[in-house]
């Protein structure tokens, strides 16, 4: 699970950045169903942020049918996020979309960034 981040600059906040890089970390295959995650204290560490921050995340994703908590054997991964191809999906529509309106790819991902 190498490459999480979160960005302490971004109007998100910091334990749904964990979750949505948690998310995109089990879509893309980094953690598949049954394997452990690193404990909390762990991924906290890496990303920076509070435990608790991590914590909120992993229970958002509980409810979400992602991760299961198991007494004595942490948490593991239980379903899968959306696969990544179906947000590629997505963004192509979008551009598409933009580029009926007369908006350039250029011009899109500056209004994306402007939203961060």
């Amino acid at each position: 699970m190498d490459g999480l981040r979160v960005d302490p600059a971004d109007r998100t906040l910091l334990h749904e950045q964990v979750a949505a890089e948690l998310r995109r970390a089990i879509a893309d295959g980094e953690a598949g169903p049954g394997e452990r995650l690193p404990p909390a204290r762990d991924l906290a560490t890496v990303l920076g942020v509070n435990a608790n921050t991590v914590l909120r995340a992993l229970r958002q994703l509980r409810e979400e049918g992602l991760v299961e908590f198991r007494r004595g054997h942490g948490i593991t991964v239980s379903g899968h996020a959306p696969a990544r191809s179906a947000v590629v999906t997505r963004v192509r529509e979008l551009v598409q979309y933009a580029r009926l309106q007369g908006y350039q790819p250029d011009e899109l991902i500056q209004m994306i960034e402007g939203l961060r």
